[in-house]
């Protein structure tokens, strides 16, 4: 009975029942499109700042990432590889071996960071091989061959096809000297990692090295970055304080930090929409009340209950949310949906923007997480109930006979 009373009163006044529906659909719409661009952001960061070159969780001797002492290595077993190979939730690993020296082009010589690596593996972490400004990303057989960042090509003064000269010192005292042709040349994005590193074929580094079978550490790509926290905590576990596994968050904790801090700034942006959502509902059902005294007088001289005449009002104020949310979903995602698939481009009007080892590149785009969808819907059923709080308290106070004897 109550729920066709309120669906009935709705009715009756539709021009205001409609705009305050517009109101709420174009606003909780918005929001819905403005949390899914502000994921978008940050997905960008978090997968500029693992993608080419950190990976998601990484496997080494404790002490390592830190301080990249070549002597902290070790040799994977083949009963490890395959048991993460097939961990639920990891879609790719890496072995690496990692080696600084000093490289000498034609006429210049630059200190830089060798990488070495499985190139057939290298690609199920990183995005690196996707990067290549010119020639081409070695096959796994390419031993001698490397791919380098564009701004050490540049600074060394060689191109596709050209021969370093490697000088560093190996693991057993010795010099360890060898060359290395061009391969490829990257642009990550990442003015660091193009200044200093080259990805170099793994076994070809550790003969160089003197540490043959040896790794510095394995790479895994996570199938859900934002949980690779809790994976690296049980893969911890499972291989004990011998090996230290560390996720993204621990490696970048700025980054963590901004992914910490979107959160919050969810939840502050939602409150502050709604807030205005909510005193146009409130002053809505506000007018609502008082146009009509009367006919909630007759009510109450009928014989309705004050609390039941105050549910009325709840129920109207809820009903007009529901409707709302409806509308809020289909169209906030229907543009979240064109953002994610077209966006906008903004590279003529702004540059890259890096912050907290991470790049946000100059083009608007949406992603759909289902949080963007909950907690503005969830917030729009709170603020409809909350702001028909005052109105269906006045209503259920109103005295019939003051209501009656106006007539």
């Amino acid at each position: 009975m109550l729920i066709k009373l309120a669906f009935l009163n709705l009715g009756r006044n539709r021009r205001r029942t409609l705009l305050t529906l517009s109101s709420l659909v174009i606003s909780a719409a918005m929001l819905i499109l403005s949390l899914g661009i502000f994921s978008g952001m940050f997905a960008d960061m978090l997968s500029s700042a693992t993608d080419n070159y950190t990976g998601h969780i990484t496997i080494s001797r404790p002490d390592y990432q830190q301080e990249h002492d070549l002597y902290l290595n070790f040799s994977p077993a083949p009963a490890l590889l395959d048991k993460l190979q097939h961990t639920r939730g990891i879609t790719g690993l890496s072995e690496r071996l990692r080696a600084f020296g000093l490289l000498s082009g034609r006429d210049q010589s630059r200190p830089a960071e060798l990488l070495g690596v499985d190139f057939a593996q290298e690609p199920q972490v990183t995005t690196l091989n996707q990067k290549l400004i010119a020639g081409t990303f070695p096959t796994n057989s390419a031993a001698g061959q490397g791919v380098i960042g564009s701004a050490l090509a540049r600074r060394l003064g060689v191109t596709v096809g050209d021969e370093l000269v490697l000088v560093s010192q190996a693991a057993d005292g010795s010099i360890a000297n060898a060359l290395l042709t061009v391969s490829g040349i990257f642009d990550s994005g990442d003015q660091m990692l193009n200044t200093r590193l080259a990805l170099v074929d793994l076994h070809w580094l550790q003969n160089t090295m003197a540490l043959p079978g040896k790794v510095h550490e394995i790479v895994l790509r996570c199938q859900q970055p934002l949980r690779a926290a809790t994976l690296a905590a049980t893969l911890q576990q499972q291989l004990g304080d011998t090996e230290e596994v560390l996720d993204w968050g621990k490696r970048l904790p700025q980054m963590q930090e901004v992914i910490a801090s979107y959160d919050i700034s969810r939840l502050i942006f939602v409150a502050i929409l709604y807030s205005a959502a909510a005193l146009g509902v409130l002053n809505t059902f506000y007018m609502a009340v008082l146009e009509r005294a009367t006919e909630f007088g007759v009510l109450l001289a009928l014989g309705m209950p004050p609390r039941r005449l105050r549910w009325l009002v709840v129920l109207e104020s809820l009903l007009l949310g529901a409707l709302a949310l409806v509308g809020a979903l289909l169209l906030g995602g229907v543009l979240t949906w064109w953002m994610s698939r077209y966006g906008i481009d903004l590279s003529n009007q702004l540059s890259a923007v890096t912050y907290a080892g991470g790049t946000i590149p100059p083009r608007l785009h949406a992603v759909h997480d289902w949080n963007n969808y909950l907690i503005p819907s969830l917030c729009l059923l709170l603020v409809s109930i909350a702001a028909s709080y005052l109105p269906a308290r006045r209503a259920s106070r109103l005295q019939p006979v003051d209501v009656l004897r106006r007539l």
